[in-house]
């Protein structure tokens, strides 16, 4: 039996560690350089106009999109100026509904007892302040007494023969007409002259 107290013999071959050697900075540069050098692609001339065609097309629908974005917006604000502008002048026509009443009224002042006169002259400086304010925001009377009829501002309600007037003159105004700027709000209605026909027919 071999002896207890003997110590196991060692291998006879150990492993040899390989040793590493060490990257100076001149092979990492050299690394880096390698890898970092772009690749020769071959395209033939078919795929470059290809691509040219693709690219002029989305360049095409980029500008459409573009466009059609930049109509919608002028649209939508249009026609949010053109609601409230609406809205503004169908105000401004209910208001002048009691102001002609207030303005006839006051015509028939002049044949009353003095203290009527007294408030009356009262009513007509509120009368002068509401034009005051139509006048500062754009909305003027149009004159229309002795003036041609005009289709866009005029509404006839009566055509009256009269040899005294050009035909076509305006001799009477029944309800007085308002401008917004250049947009009539509402057109005046008017008694218009026309010419007397003369009767030729020969007498029996």
């Amino acid at each position: 039996m071999p002896d207890q107290g003997k110590e196991a013999q060692e291998p006879e071959h150990e492993c040899d560690t390989p040793e590493v050697e060490s990257l100076t900075e001149e092979d990492v540069a050299e690394f880096e350089s390698a890898t970092s050098k772009p690749r020769n692609i071959q395209v033939s001339d078919e795929m470059l106009k290809g691509l040219q065609r693709e690219l002029t097309d989305y360049k095409d629908k980029y500008l459409r999109l573009l466009a059609d974005g930049e109509n919608s917006r002028k649209r939508l604000q249009k026609e949010r100026q053109e609601i409230t502008r609406y809205a503004v002048e169908s105000l401004i026509v209910d208001f002048l509904h009691p102001l002609d009443n207030l303005e006839n009224a006051l015509r028939f002042a002049q044949d009353m007892s003095e203290d009527v006169k007294t408030w009356a002259y009262g009513f007509q400086m509120i009368l002068a302040q509401f034009k005051d304010v139509l006048a500062q925001n754009g909305i003027v009377a149009i004159e229309s007494l002795g003036k041609p009829f005009s289709p866009h501002d005029h509404e006839a309600v009566e055509m009256i023969a009269t040899s005294q007037e050009p035909p076509g003159t305006i001799i009477e105004e029944c309800v007085r007409g308002y401008r917004l700027g250049e947009r009539t709000i509402r057109p005046a209605r008017v008694k218009v002259a026309k010419s007397i026909k003369e009767n030729t027919e020969p007498k029996e």
